[in-house]
């Protein structure tokens, strides 16, 4: 309906313009919008205080044209004019029940669109060192990565998903000198053990199989250990491919899964970092002072210049991260969005600077950018740090097998990306109303229930006789959730085009709250349970509630958590 009141207003625009009233000029695209308070409609739009000034009259004068323009139509109860000039749509029954038959007759694709045009769009996340198990923190890049990758693939847009493997630089070279030390007993109490080194259990894991020879199969790297502790290079090769796997375990179990693996390496392989260096110095946006070779980031906005090459002749973190970008615009991919931890935000603007002075046609504030705040993990009151597989934080693996992947994934789903977040172990785990992914599972297990109890009574459900007698629903609660349901669609919307999946989680746990509210008016006098003895009321709500069980099946698609049909 929002589409059909989006129209009427687009022929009250034309016809204004015919009139003379409007010049032909105006372009302006009316806003409607879902009301939150029902006393002033189902929809409401600004049309008139947006074509005020270029019709020279007043806006109520212009929403009152317009109204008359629309006219009287089936789906419309009343148009009503209200404030400086809004206009606010109540829709007639017969329109409110029409969202039923297009959620049923739309099924698991009720709530796409194509907004997208099949356009590339890139979504790198996660992007773990390999140097040890995920934690908390890559667990909520995890989810609002995948979930960003859902919605903008159910807006049409064709989605690539990268991890990219900082397989290079120091902090490798950390972990192979932490994995070699324990392969010759040599451990964090040991006074020649160095302060950077990795400690926790899955070193001293990594170590042993390198010693047993055993062989690693990663997403895309197999590696047989030599076993020698002396031979650092072979042990660097084995400890990242262990790593590389026991990261892809845990995020299979998270289910998210990945289209590209990038790996930093291959840029100095192919010489790309090098590349990037010429081009940048070819194009006069670099100088060398005391021995380093910096770049004019200034010159793009930021507070002082940055080092590209230090004095002993390697690179910093950022150019690496330069010339990956460039290899993805190379790629074809004019959207890019990155999810990193809010930790990345002074590089986000490096890379950019970088980008920019190579001149290349990269758009400004190209890639986006998402970032996620830090989680801290709760059981009951007290805050839970460390692990002891990891040894100093918390790991993704920790929070699975404790709550689940389904409460894992809500939890950091349901809170905006930017907002910190604590994540409390009891409630994720406890089978309450006040677990929020809970709730929302039971909602659609209540409604499978319902129809498993039709069967035993010995009764068959008639979606054609529910279809065709909608407007026996009349109650409250009715008609809230039909209007709650009509709202998905713009709402999927909305989430991909800002990248916020926390919209749909908000969004699920208020269409559950109307679900169960229904159910428990059946013990008012105006007895809302689903299952009565007249037939044709009994059918149109079961096909209500079928309507609502499709669309709770498809936001939690969004989000990944299965929808379960019995708990």
């Amino acid at each position: 309906m929002k589409a059909v009141v989006e129209a009427w207003l687009e022929q009250a625009i034309a016809e204004l313009k015919t009139n003379g009233i409007l010049p032909e000029s105006v372009s302006a695209k009316p806003q409607v919008t879902h009301t939150k308070d029902k006393s002033h409609g189902d929809f409401a739009s600004n049309a008139a205080l947006m074509l005020a000034k270029p019709a020279g009259k007043p806006p109520r004068e212009v929403a009152q044209m317009i109204v008359d323009i629309i006219g009287n139509h089936s789906e419309v109860e009343k148009l009503e004019i209200a404030g400086p000039g809004f206009i606010n749509f109540f829709l007639s029954q017969a329109a409110a029940t029409q969202i039923i038959s297009k959620v049923l007759s739309d099924g698991a694709q009720f709530g796409r669109n194509n907004a997208g045009e099949g356009k590339p769009v890139q979504i790198e996340f996660v992007s773990a060192n390999p140097t040890g198990p995920l934690h908390i923190g890559h667990g909520r890049g995890a989810v609002v990565g995948d979930c960003i990758s859902r919605l903008l693939d159910a807006t049409g847009w064709k989605v690539t998903r990268e991890f990219y493997y900082n397989d290079a630089g120091q902090q490798i070279n950390n972990l192979a000198l932490s994995v070699q030390a324990r392969c010759k007993d040599i451990g964090p109490d040991s006074e020649s053990w160095q302060n950077d080194w990795y400690q926790g259990d899955y070193i001293k894991d990594v170590a042993a199989d390198y010693l047993a020879k055993q062989t690693v199969d990663a997403a895309d790297k197999h590696v047989t250990a030599k076993g020698d502790a002396d031979d650092l290079d072979a042990i660097r090769e084995f400890a990242v491919a262990y790593l590389r796997r026991e990261q892809d375990l845990d995020l299979k179990a998270f289910e998210v899964d990945f289209d590209v693996y990038f790996l930093e390496s291959s840029l100095y392989e192919k010489g790309d970092i090098e590349k990037t260096v010429e081009a940048l110095v070819k194009g006069g946006h670099t100088y060398e002072e005391k021995g380093a070779l910096w770049l004019k980031t200034t010159d793009y906005g930021d507070d002082k210049d940055r080092v590209m090459r230090k004095t002993d002749g390697g690179y910093t973190y950022f150019l690496p991260d330069v010339a990956y970008h460039v290899n993805k615009w190379n790629r074809g991919f004019g959207r890019v969005v990155n999810e990193f931890g809010a930790d990345h935000h002074s590089t986000v603007d490096r890379v950019r600077a970088g980008l920019q002075a190579l001149d290349i046609g990269i758009p400004k504030g190209w890639p986006g950018v998402v970032l996620h705040q830090m989680v801290t993990v709760m059981r009951g009151e007290e805050e839970v740090k460390i692990s002891k597989r990891a040894g100093s934080y918390v790991t993704l693996r920790d929070i699975i097998d404790e709550v689940g992947r389904d409460a894992t994934r809500y939890f950091l789903a349901a809170r905006r990306s930017t907002s910190q977040m604590t994540f409390d172990l009891e409630l994720a785990a406890s089978q309450t109303n006040e677990n929020p992914v809970y709730y929302i599972q039971y909602a659609h297990a209540r409604i499978c229930s319902a129809f498993r109890k039709l069967e035993e009574l010995g009764r068959k459900y008639n979606r054609e006789n529910g279809l065709n007698n909608l407007d026996s629903l009349t109650l409250e609660q009715e008609t809230a959730l039909m209007d709650r349901i009509n709202q998905y669609p713009d709402l999927v919307n909305v989430a991909a085009k800002n990248c916020e999946p926390h919209v749909i989680a908000h969004y699920l746990r208020e269409l559950a709250s109307d679900l169960h509210g229904y159910y428990q008016a059946g013990s008012n006098e105006a007895g809302a349970r689903w299952i009565v003895d007249d037939l044709n009321v009994s059918d149109a709500r079961l096909t209500l509630i079928s309507a609502v069980k499709q669309v709770l099946a498809n936001g939690l698609d969004l989000l990944a958590v299965s929808a379960p049909e019995q708990m």
